[in-house]
């Protein structure tokens, strides 16, 4: 194998994928279903244009360990702790029901081993996260109590997949494992090593990214994320434990700090890349014609996994006092099985507790099992919505208001409080890593990032924002950043905050809500305290403002147009026109001259 052929396969598998995705994304079938297609069709099975898929796929599983790094991230501790119920007890009963109902179900039909049973029907318990969050964003549903019970039980199924590749390693046959400690030993190795990434974590890894934060070198950020991935990877295999537990210790260490959103933004690039080619890889590895030999067994499982996990669901969802509308809608969109199934068959059949045929008889029945979730949300939609009352239409919910705020200096802490002194919920980003430990001491969260990539302020939920608010200084802002802004997440409403005039000119053209010119109105605010401390009359100060805002408005409307500055110079209020503003602030003028200020513009500061 050369270079050349190396070349061929990566053309050839990124595109299969990038064909394969567009379509199930377009059909709404989800990215994971395309790629495993595009892994069958490409590989030894059908039109073979591709091969050692084995290779490919022991480096497509470092998207699997960032998968899970990022999944630890996501566990904020107070996140975890408003969720608390809907996690950790209707997430757990969901697993633990569906899991040995599924067993069962696969050790009377399969007539197997119940380790092998085991391995087979608690992975088939776990919903694919991949297609139910996309699902449930599209139809703004996430941040309604449905949304949030759904996302709680997925993410309990998301941490369940360490306890269940630790059964796994417990269980095992293959000699590797079995020459390994005993289960016990096993477990006690398990939780030191856990308690060592932690303490690692916190007096090595959160002062590295401190100092890396300080220097503002985002190249160091990326290197650094993975460094804290692999490393944490590579300790628990030198351990022989599992490799995607140290990756999901590494994101639960770092799902509290400041930079959580940045090293979201950082790996999630890699993660994608390398997930997609993993589930090339498994598709790939599908034997098409084991599939086809016994099309009634992959078909029969598909339809029994179904209904098992939409009935369990649904009685658990009723059990916890949903109606049953939202119980049916909620089982029927956990129905099917998801990506980790295809992360525990593989390590089941290296444990030798399965072969390769059951392997791909079941990652076929998840496969299934995911194409038709769509549709049976579709057919059953009329009976899962509640029947409207004549006359009358459900009203806007102000559940998912939110505001992002990038920028945590004087400027920002100020539109912070006033947000929330009104009960709008912000996230607050910023890239002064003292301000965030000086803000921390106060009691406010700030996390670390460049909140004008568009890859951070999407980590940071800015899908779901109705406010994106720009509070940095400096000339960080321009048009072409609102427009990609907008363009990128057009349900929000955008905030720009600039210093002067010249920061102003380079929104020209931009599709921003509002824009505040900050040196403008403090120096009103001083100029009519100056005015009233001299006695001049309320009337007459009001005038002299509007007259300046007046002024100031052709000014800009002409320095728009013209791009230049120095256009309308004329509009500028100098001391030849003292006599407008009335005699009794004549003696008090200070006269600034049209070059004067003209030289102020010059250097791009406010007159």
């Amino acid at each position: 194998m050369g270079d050349g052929s190396m070349l061929r396969d990566g053309v050839v598998m990124l595109g299969a994928g990038l064909v394969f995705v567009l379509l199930f994304r377009r059909l709404g079938l989800g990215a994971t279903l395309g790629f495993l297609v595009a892994g069958a069709l490409i590989g030894p099975q059908a039109f073979h244009l591709i091969g050692d898929a084995e290779g490919k796929i022991g480096v497509a599983e470092l998207g699997i360990t960032l998968l899970l790094f990022i999944v630890g991230l996501e566990l904020n501790p107070s996140r975890l702790w408003k969720m608390k119920q809907d996690i950790f007890a209707l997430g757990l009963i969901q697993v633990i029901v569906c899991g040995f109902a599924i067993s069962a179900i696969v050790h009377w039909v399969g007539n197997t081993t119940w380790a092998a049973a085991l391995v087979l029907g608690l992975p088939l318990a776990l919903s694919s996260t991949a297609q139910v969050l996309p699902m449930l964003q599209s139809a703004g549903r996430l941040r309604t109590p449905f949304g949030e019970r759904a996302f709680a039980i997925l993410l309990f199924q998301d941490l369940s997949i360490i306890p269940l590749i630790t059964l796994v390693t417990i269980l095992s046959r293959n000699p590797a494992d079995m020459g390994g400690p005993p289960g016990w030993l096993l477990f006690v190795e398990t939780v030191l090593a856990v308690g060592g990434l932690i303490l690692i974590g916190r007096y090595l890894l959160r002062p590295l990214f401190r100092v890396i934060g300080n220097l503002g070198e985002r190249e160091m950020f990326v290197f650094a994320a993975l460094f804290t991935v692999i490393a944490a990877a590579a300790l628990m295999e030198y351990l022989h434990l599992s490799t995607a537990l140290g990756a999901f210790v590494a994101g639960v260490m770092l799902a509290d700090s400041p930079y959580r959103h940045e090293l979201e933004a950082d790996v999630e690039p890699f993660r994608s890349i390398l997930l997609g080619l993993f589930f090339l890889a498994i598709g790939m590895m599908l034997n098409l014609h084991v599939i086809a030999d016994r099309p009634f067994m992959v078909i029969g499982m598909a339809i029994a996994l179904i209904a098992t996990k939409a009935a369990i669901v649904m009685g658990i969802g009723l059990a916890f006092k949903m109606n049953w509308r939202g119980a049916l809608a909620l089982g029927l969109l956990l129905s099917q099985g998801g990506e980790f199934g295809f992360v525990l068959f593989a390590q089941a059949q290296r444990a030798m507790l399965i072969d390769s045929q059951a392997v791909s008889i079941f990652s076929a029945v998840i496969t299934l099992s995911m194409a038709t979730t769509p549709f049976l949300m579709m057919v059953t939609r009329k009976f899962r919505e509640a029947p409207a009352a004549k006359g009358t239409r459900e009203g806007p919910s102000a559940d998912g208001a939110n505001a992002l705020i990038v920028g945590y200096g004087r400027f920002g802490q100020t539109v912070s409080q006033m947000l929330i002194a009104a009960g709008v919920p912000v996230t607050l980003i910023d890239t002064d890593i003292e301000m965030i430990d000086v803000a921390g001491e106060f009691g406010a969260k700030v996390y670390y990032g460049d909140g004008t990539r568009m890859d951070l302020l999407r980590q940071a939920g800015a899908h779901d924002a109705e406010l994106i608010m720009f509070c940095i200084d400096g000339d960080q802002l321009d048009a072409e950043l609102m427009e990609g802004v907008h363009e990128a997440f057009p349900n929000a409403s955008i905030f720009a905050r600039t210093y002067d005039r010249r920061a102003l000119l380079k929104l020209k053209g931009s599709p921003v809500s509002g824009v505040v010119r900050e040196v403008m109105e403090s120096a009103v605010r001083m100029g009519r305290l100056a005015l009233e401390a001299i006695q001049v009359e309320g009337e007459q100060i009001d005038r002299a403002e509007d007259m300046y805002r007046a002024r100031d408005k052709e000014r800009l409307r002409a320095q728009f147009e013209a791009g230049d500055l120095r256009a309308a110079r004329d509009r500028i209020i100098t001391s030849d026109e003292r006599e407008i503003l009335g005699a009794a602030t004549d003696r008090h003028s200070v006269a600034v001259t049209g070059d004067d200020a003209a030289d102020e513009l010059g250097r791009g500061q406010e007159p």
